[in-house]
């Protein structure tokens, strides 16, 4: 069978496809290849069974319609005939054969011919075939997918095929031989392959047009066609009437009307049906497991079960019908008229030829398919669980077809609810961090709108303070040592210098100074922080420089950072302690971590610290602004400041930790808050902070 008659007998409705695999499953050609989350039919490998077509239960498998070809049939001048199929009973069980051909002739049909006879004829060919050839093995022919099957992936085996027609073919040849060469047949039947069948280059011609039973009934309907209960009495197949053949679409059917005896013990004669029954016979015909001469193989488990039947009758139902009208047709038919017909047709030459068209695709090799499966989290082989839910019997199996083409990764179920699950985990952790970066905008609105504020009160408090501190001091002056009021004017004078520090500190936060890079040496500035801080000599104090201890900086500011965070260090070790001081420079980065043994940061005010005004200290002691500029500073320059502590001693050692990380050379075109601004921080940031 070459390329150029490949029909594509089955498509996809996309719409409609749910991608549940079924068809995957009950192809026995693997011509179904899912590609984008569609499950295409590969025209080249389809062997037309239409298993597809039945398991689907979204209906988005299609067949192919033949009915344009029959209505341009009965629409010229050549006289039609119509073949029937002889598993018709099954599908119109309702009506009489006189009905069902009473219907036909309205149509249009010159003739109504039962294909039963065919089968008689094919049936005599294969006695003699296995009496003329006794030492050689065959392949039954009657079947259009099994031999399609075997042509495209057991093309070895194309030499065993039964040289025989099919009954469809056998029936043309015969109504051509008994009344005109120029007549047109069309064939009506339960399966889809014979539409490519009629097609094939060894039998192109013999016949005109194929239609499915499904087809017919449209085709009725199409016309307005229904039955007439007086057809019953007056109306009948055309000769020549079918005899035994009428069994064929039944398993074991041919067997029965050649007279060949399926014999259990000598297993000379093998009849197999269905999808699993007839892809095993075949691979043991060809291994040499089954010694059978004759392998009678059917694709559907007997013709009655063809994609092209309407019915929803159970497969024994069928049957039944089937048989009780081959008895009913045998009883009243005139035995001497089906033998001289016989007769006349015997030397009618039934021959044809097969040829290979090999199909088969390169197997990946063993490196190749564990590759896959370990794609597939298939690491051992108790990974494997063939569990079916991809459509192929075996994992092993699905990564081939991955290999080939025909399938994807996500059709493996425990492998898709594995790729779930870390999505959802990913899910949840950028669900986390929007959360975390919504927390964080909130914050920076915050620290903007009260640097806003802090600026303005600087301003309009600032000069006020001066000039009572200005007078006070000149009050004092005035005012001699034993004088009552010194002491007044005095504590006038502190709360004056704190509202001035206060005031001070709002401007630092408002960071009304700009950020001035240069090239400095931090162990410089660690060293002016820690004597700046002023420590208790209770504590402490190691430093360690790792890397280039060069950055470029705002030295005043980061110093400011230093003696804010080692201060705060102070104050969580009242009792003593132990203080590291540690700056790493690499890759660009310089990275600076201050780390106490104190009491450590409840998790409830960690979120807070950052937060202007937020103090734990005792009133009068701090102003809660000392980590909001210490935080206003490192984004000014780019950077991140992250905290770590534990403040339960049953959880381990207390004491907090704070990491500052700053870029350690000047960014190009970097986008660096202007004089008055706060720079708004990353939420990653802000986050990691703990607020």
């Amino acid at each position: 069978m070459s390329e150029t008659v490949k029909l594509q007998l089955v498509s996809t409705i996309p719409e409609r496809c749910r991608v549940c695999y079924t068809c995957v499953r009950e192809c026995p050609a693997r011509a179904i290849r899912i590609s984008q989350r569609q499950a295409e039919v590969m025209r080249e490998r389809c062997i037309g069974c239409g298993n597809c077509v039945r398991v689907c239960s979204q209906h988005a498998k299609q067949m192919l319609s033949c009915l344009d070809g029959a209505r341009r049939l009965l629409a010229g001048r050549t006289p039609t005939l119509v073949c029937v199929a002889p598993s018709y009973p099954a599908e119109f069980p309702d009506l009489s054969p006189g009905e069902l051909v009473g219907m036909l002739r309205r149509l249009g049909f010159a003739g109504v011919h039962e294909v039963g006879f065919g089968a008689d004829l094919v049936a005599r060919e294969y006695t003699r075939l296995l009496a003329d050839r006794p030492g050689d093995r065959f392949i039954a022919t009657t079947c259009p997918a099994v031999t399609s099957y075997v042509e495209r992936f057991y093309s070895d085996l194309v030499p065993l095929l039964a040289p025989i027609v099919s009954p469809m073919i056998a029936t043309a040849r015969a109504l051509r031989a008994r009344l005109d060469h120029r007549v047109r047949i069309l064939f009506v039947g339960p399966c889809l392959a014979k539409k490519e069948e009629a097609i094939a280059d060894q039998v192109q011609g013999e016949i005109d047009c194929v239609l499915t039973f499904e087809e017919l009934r449209e085709f009725f309907a199409e016309n307005g066609v229904t039955p007439d209960p007086a057809d019953a009495e007056r109306e009948d197949f055309d000769p020549p009437h079918a005899g035994a053949g009428a069994l064929f679409p039944i398993t074991r059917g041919m067997l029965e009307a050649a007279g060949i005896p399926d014999d259990l013990l000598r297993a000379e004669v093998v009849s197999a049906a269905g999808r699993v029954e007839f892809r095993e016979a075949i691979r043991d015909f060809q291994s040499g497991e089954l010694e059978a001469r004759l392998l009678e193989v059917l694709c559907c488990t007997g013709c009655i079960m063809g994609p092209g039947m309407t019915t929803e009758a159970p497969l024994f139902s069928r049957r039944t019908h089937v048989s009780r009208r081959v008895r009913a047709d045998l009883a009243g038919r005139d035995r001497g008229e089906y033998e001289a017909a016989m007769r006349e047709l015997d030397a009618l030459d039934l021959h044809r030829g097969f040829a290979p068209d090999d199909k088969r695709l390169p197997e990946p090799s063993e490196t190749e398919v564990k590759a896959l499966l370990a794609r597939l989290g298939k690491l051992r082989p108790e990974d494997e669980l063939n569990c079916g839910a991809c459509g192929y019997d075996t994992c092993r199996e699905h990564a081939i077809a991955i290999y080939e083409g025909l399938a994807e990764s996500e059709m493996c179920l425990p492998y898709t609810i594995e790729e779930l699950r870390h999505a959802v985990q990913e899910l949840a952790v950028s669900h986390s961090a929007l959360a975390s970066a919504q927390e964080a905008l909130v914050h920076s609105e915050k620290l903007a709108s009260m640097g806003q504020l802090a600026a303005g009160i600087a301003h309009e408090v600032n000069n006020p303070l001066g000039v009572v501190l200005m007078y006070t001091h000149m009050l004092l002056e005035e005012t001699s040592a034993e004088s009552p009021l010194r002491e007044d004017l005095a504590t006038i004078v502190e709360q004056t210098d704190r509202a001035k520090r206060i005031v001070s500190g709002l401007l630092d936060f408002a960071r009304e100074n700009k950020v001035v890079l240069a090239r400095l040496d931090i162990r410089d500035l660690v060293t002016r922080a820690v004597r700046a801080a002023a420590l208790p000599a209770e504590i402490e104090v190691s430093t360690d420089h790792l890397g280039d201890p060069h950055a470029e900086v705002d030295g005043d500011q980061v110093a400011q950072v230093l003696i804010n965070l080692i201060s705060n260090a102070g104050a969580a070790m009242a009792g003593g302690g132990r203080l590291r001081i540690t700056s790493r420079g690499e890759n660009g980065e310089l990275r600076l971590e201050v780390e106490d043994t104190g009491v450590g940061i409840p998790p409830e005010n960690r979120s807070k610290i950052f937060t202007p005004f937020f103090t734990t200290k005792r009133a009068g002691e701090g102003t809660g602004l000392g980590l909001a500029v210490t935080y206003g500073i490192v984004k000014m320059h780019r950077g991140d400041i992250r905290v770590e502590s534990n403040s339960d001693p049953q959880a381990g050692p207390t004491g907090t930790k704070f990491t500052v990380t700053l870029p350690a050379r000047r960014r190009e075109n970097s986008d660096a808050p202007r004089e008055g601004q706060l720079a708004a921080a990353p939420a990653a940031a802000i986050a990691a902070a703990g607020g």
